[in-house]
């Protein structure tokens, strides 16, 4: 990272994403509350280049997402392959994560039932894709002898 900074780390990558895909603050702007449906001015974006403001994930991921490139994503997912978290968790810690992860997916399954919204939708597809990773790390975890 910069310096040890994640905040200068992420700014320097969505700043670049910016730049190299969306060329204006105009563009990355409307492509934010195209995908997320808030209200992001060029003025926002342009603050949060500077470092006054902190880029929100949902912001970045509509950016990486609509740019088809994922650099911030990628950094995420180095970090975890060189403090070796992905593998060093013990089976009893991720049969706890994957208890959450179900109950939090049951409850959001039941809460999109009995609502008409789409983000309860949005939020029940998410919780099942959060147990769904869960299972799957717990799976690799035993595969590789865990």
């Amino acid at each position: 990272m910069i310096g040890g900074n994640p905040r200068a780390q992420i700014n320097a990558l969505v700043s670049a994403l910016i730049d190299g895909t969306f060329q204006c603050y105009d563009a990355a702007a409307d492509t934010i509350v195209a995908r997320l449906g808030n209200g992001v001015s060029k003025a926002t974006i342009s603050r949060r280049r500077s470092g006054s403001l902190d880029w929100p994930l949902a912001d970045i991921l509509a950016l990486e997402d609509a740019a088809g490139k994922y650099p911030v994503t990628r950094m995420m997912a180095r970090r975890l392959k060189e403090t070796g978290a992905g593998s060093s968790l013990c089976i009893t810690r991720q049969a706890g994560a994957i208890s959450k992860e179900c109950g939090e997916a049951v409850a959001a399954i039941l809460s999109a039932q009995s609502s008409a919204e789409d983000n309860c939708r949005a939020d029940a597809l998410s919780e099942i894709d959060e147990a769904i990773e869960a299972l799957r790390t717990a799976r690799a975890t035993i595969e590789a002898g865990g």
